[in-house]
């Protein structure tokens, strides 16, 4: 137990990491919040019609923070240069801890760990970025430019719009087809799983 609490707390503070540091553009931390939250809302609700009790969590706890991301969202998500306020690091692992403890609960209570999917967009682009800066022989503790969405927003120049609800689309794409597409099996979650991972192990191999 005591090694499963390391490995989880190393897990989800490098989680909190790499979700402040993808709050780099208008709007990203905003629909990427919503593309977790409202997924969890929706396990919340089939867990509680499965097991003919409550879900897994309070949904209230969910609701809450749906409706202060959009409050968020309505003066952050807009192009660059137009954003009437930001997340900063304090929002950012402000919302990082909101979803990670709605998660965490979630896995606690089903003992699959898999339901980190929630999170696979950010996580692919946080841990292939390192991995690239450290075949590069660059400092991890620099500051960089090298996130995908960086490189979309500022090398493509893409707006940040755009760039955000690519990453929101996709995680809630994702998301969704875990839900109702994967069978709620343990078995099935983690061949789920390797798609992505021999994608990225793929990537590695060309660079």
């Amino acid at each position: 137990m005591v090694a499963i609490g390391i490995l989880a707390l190393i897990v989800f503070v490098g989680a909190t990491d790499v979700i402040n540091f993808m709050d780099g553009i208008n709007g990203i931390t905003a629909g990427y919040a919503l593309a977790v939250l409202v997924p969890l809302v929706l396990v919340n609700r089939s867990f509680a019609a499965l097991r003919m009790t409550e879900g897994f969590i309070e949904e209230s706890y969910l609701v809450v923070a749906i409706i202060g991301v959009l409050v968020f969202s309505f003066f952050n998500f807009r192009p660059k240069g137009k954003a009437k306020c930001f997340a900063g690091d304090v929002g950012s692992i402000g919302i990082a801890f909101i979803m990670l403890f709605a998660i965490g609960l979630l896995i606690a209570r089903t003992g699959d760990i898999t339901w980190l999917i929630f999170l696979l967009v950010y996580g692919v682009d946080g841990v292939c970025t390192i991995a690239h800066r450290i075949m590069l022989h660059e400092n991890l503790g620099q500051a960089h430019r090298k996130h995908a969405y960086q490189l979309m927003a500022n090398e493509l120049g893409l707006s940040h719009v755009v760039v955000s609800l690519v990453y929101m689309g996709l995680q809630l794409l994702i998301s969704l087809g875990f839900i109702y597409l994967c069978p709620p099996t343990v078995l099935a979650h983690g061949c789920i799983w390797c798609a992505p991972v021999r994608c990225w192990w793929g990537r590695m191999w060309r660079l």
